[in-house]
């Protein structure tokens, strides 16, 4: 089988490999490996210390290696060429998926997916959080689906900042900067076989972006990178942040994102047959397309509808002020020169006032131009990421939206967040692929055989996920105590943290204000009594970080970070710093609980509650984003209703009410309630119940099933019809 979307790129770093081992080359520059356990533990066993050390194979590689010992390995050899044969296989194959046997022949080339983070592994850190996880795991599905899809992105090469939290609680900031030669990306190269550069035109200057990219399994993701010679010294550091906090220096970031995104496809010869924009930050990628049809000489009234009938647009943000806005002289006088023209070549034809007007918010505000109002009036469908955000969307856009936005609620990469002990269990038990969840006739829908799984079998898998959650938190603990310069006693102390028999409730996400972390803190008295029972004890996890410029959500951070080190509750509640989606793997596997009480209606789906649902992670949230449609009322517990007061304060304090209500007369007793044989046999029906109800159902493979059959396939389609009559020009 052809590759789905073929992107030439340079061949990677230089390092020796024996010929015997040469394929260790493509596994390493294919992230295929980041959601495969074999093959990462086959690249531990060349060298353990260093794979600990950078989680990353092309450092790994480029190290000293003792590959003598190696090729006298028989087992290690075995090991290799079965998962070269694998991964191989794995490229090869495709045409016996879902949507090669049923929408084959819908698309006449790719979908092009842009955003402007994406989370693949912790050692490629150009994300933040949910978005970037999510588009990365919408690009590990496509791939496990072989969708032809081609990801656009920006390469940050200073990433977004590691958190250290100091013993005040302050979280402090540090960009790294990524050596790229140690990184598994490739340049990009043209169609000539010189590395490719593509060009995007500012006030008085031209800018020049690299392309790099990752190729995830089928999927290649291209990065575009100003850090290049042949840029201005101001301008080389556009692209080196993620979310930087300059308005103008993200506005230019978002240009880069959407114009150099559409110019590079350009470049290689990709003909999209359907534009997907995940968030509006790609939404220049419009603006582009329409000026490339001005210059081929359509009319600038056609052109609009041209570009709308094959664009989809994805919004993640359930209120407009959670949008990106940006102050329109600001967007005037940057963009102007692209887009209104100033005689240089790939310049004009779209006027500034027509794109500042198709920008205009659900407020009118004529003054700002809001990038998600320019993408939902631009393109053909659009969607909220769960039920319940469709609901508040289509309320929050009416009169904006020349459609009705649907809901298409997110999913996780199971393959990527689900444990190998849980995952052992359910293969032996229900015959659960994994890896191929994408057409599953009525004999594969293993989620259905759940409750073949043995309570004691299940129990111990999650026991062992627990145990390294607590190995992996306490040296983390250790090492940020010893930093804060914390006694040997207290850094001894560790050693008898989280025990694994103790009740463990996760509470990781971002540390916006409205996701209110310290509900739990509403009542310390009553809290303290919970977790230091001495016969049902509980203990508490926190991670997230904050937005550098969200003072108020630091403030949150400290006071947690204050509270887990008082005497009240020190020993019981933790705050983990830097969460990552390493912290995070360890957490939605071993825990017991997971919490989430954002503020109704403002979380948009939340994916972290799903990860740890797959894992048979019991769900305590509000009925917000994805839970309000998943909580089915044996899987988990519910925090207040659908109802909300219009006074935040009497809302808080009625949902912290119920919370130690479900805590105290409900959760911990059904937790420490055990049979004859010692197991607690009703927790592990809730564990199995969490599974069958959330592994499907919000996988990223029934999201993608959707995101064709609702958008993609429909889009191509009107695509392919012949244009309608233009508007007149007014």
């Amino acid at each position: 089988m052809e590759p789905l979307v073929r992107v030439p790129v340079a061949p990677g770093a230089h390092f020796h490999l024996p010929p015997a081992l040469e394929g260790l080359r493509r596994l390493a520059y294919n992230l295929w490996w980041s959601w495969h356990p074999r093959t990462r533990i086959l690249f531990s066993r060349i060298d353990a210390a260093a794979w600990a050390r950078y989680r990353n194979p092309v450092p790994l590689l480029q190290g000293p290696v003792q590959w003598d010992q190696l090729l006298d390995n028989p087992a290690f050899l075995a090991e290799y060429d079965d998962l070269l044969r694998e991964f191989d296989a794995y490229m090869a194959n495709g045409t016996d998926h879902w949507f090669a046997r049923h929408h084959g022949e819908a698309l006449d080339g790719p979908i092009a997916y842009f955003c402007a983070e994406y989370g693949f592994h912790e050692s490629l850190g150009i994300y933040s959080g949910g978005l970037g996880v999510l588009a990365g795991d919408h690009m590990k599905t496509a791939s496990d689906m072989a969708l032809p899809l081609v990801g656009v992105g920006l390469l940050y090469r200073k990433g977004y900042f590691r958190q250290t939290i100091d013993a005040d609680g302050h979280q402090e900031h540090a960009y790294p900067d990524y050596e790229l030669a140690r990184l598994p990306i490739l340049r990009a190269l043209d169609r000539l076989g010189q590395p490719l550069t593509v060009r995007v035109q500012l006030p008085g200057r031209e800018l020049f972006a690299a392309v790099w990219v990752v190729q995830v399994g089928r999927v290649p993701v291209m990065l575009l990178d100003t850090d290049v010679p042949d840029n201005d010294d101001s301008d080389r550091p556009i692209t080196h942040m993620l979310y930087v906090r300059g308005r103008e220096m993200r506005l230019h970031q978002e240009l880069v994102l959407g114009v150099g995104g559409v110019r590079a496809l350009r470049a290689l010869g990709l003909d999209p047959a359907v534009w997907h924009l995940n968030e509006g930050h790609s939404a220049f990628l419009l603006a582009e397309r329409a000026r490339e049809l001005v210059a081929a000489g359509t009319p600038l009234n056609r052109a609009w509808p041209e570009i709308r009938r094959n664009s989809v647009f994805t919004i993640h943000t359930p209120v407009s002020a959670g949008n990106e806005r940006f102050d329109g002289d600001l967007v005037r006088r940057v963009a102007g020169p692209l887009l209104d023209g100033d005689g240089r070549p790939g310049t004009g034809g779209v006027p500034m006032a027509a794109v500042l007007d198709l920008g205009r918010g659900v407020d009118e505000d004529p003054s700002q131009f809001d990038m998600t109002a320019f993408s939902l009036r631009l393109t053909t469908g659009a969607n909220a990421v769960s039920q319940l955000h469709g609901h508040t969307a289509n309320a929050t856009w009416q009169g904006v939206m020349p459609h009705d936005i649907l809901g298409i609620t997110n999913g996780v990469h199971t393959p990527s967040w689900v444990g190998q002990p849980v995952r052992d269990a359910l293969e032996r038990w229900t015959n659960a692929d994994l890896d191929l969840m994408d057409d599953q006739p009525a004999e594969g829908r293993f989620w259905e055989r759940v409750d073949k799984v043995p309570t004691r079998e299940l129990w111990e898998a999650h026991q062992r996920q627990k145990l390294e959650l607590a190995i992996f938190a306490r040296g983390r603990l250790r090492s940020q105590f010893a930093r804060h310069g914390e006694a040997p006693s207290t850094l001894e102390e560790l050693e008898e943290i989280l025990d694994p028999s103790i009740l463990t409730i996760g509470f990781a996400r971002r540390f916006a204000t409205y996701k209110r972390a310290s509900l739990l803190f509403s009542d310390l008295d009553r809290l303290a009594r919970l977790v230091w029972d001495p016969d049902r004890p509980v203990q508490f996890i926190f991670a997230g970080k904050a937005h550098p410029a969200d003072r108020p959500g630091q403030g949150v951070i400290q006071d947690i970070f204050g509270r887990s080190r008082g005497s009240k509750l020190r020993n019981r509640v933790f705050i983990l710093e830097d969460y990552d989606i390493r912290i995070a793997r360890f957490l939605v596997q071993g825990v017991d609980v997971w919490l989430n009480n954002p503020r109704r209606p403002l979380e948009a789906s939340g994916t972290s509650g799903m990860k740890a649902a797959a894992n048979g992670i019991v769900n305590v949230s509000v009925l917000d984003g994805w839970w309000d449609e998943g909580w089915t009322g044996d899987n988990g517990w519910a925090i207040g209703g659908r109802e909300t007061s219009p006074d935040e304060g009497a809302q808080d304090w009625a949902d912290a009410q119920d919370l130690y209500r479900i805590l105290e007369q409900e959760l911990v007793p059904a937790y420490y309630e055990r049979d004859a044989q010692g197991f607690p046999a009703r927790w592990t029906q809730l564990m199995r119940n969490s599974i069958a109800s959330t592994i499907w159902r919000f996988s990223t493979t029934r999201m993608l099933h959707e995101y064709v059959e609702r958008l993609y396939v429909p889009a191509a389609r009107a695509a392919a019809e012949p244009e309608p009559a233009p508007a007149e020009a007014g």
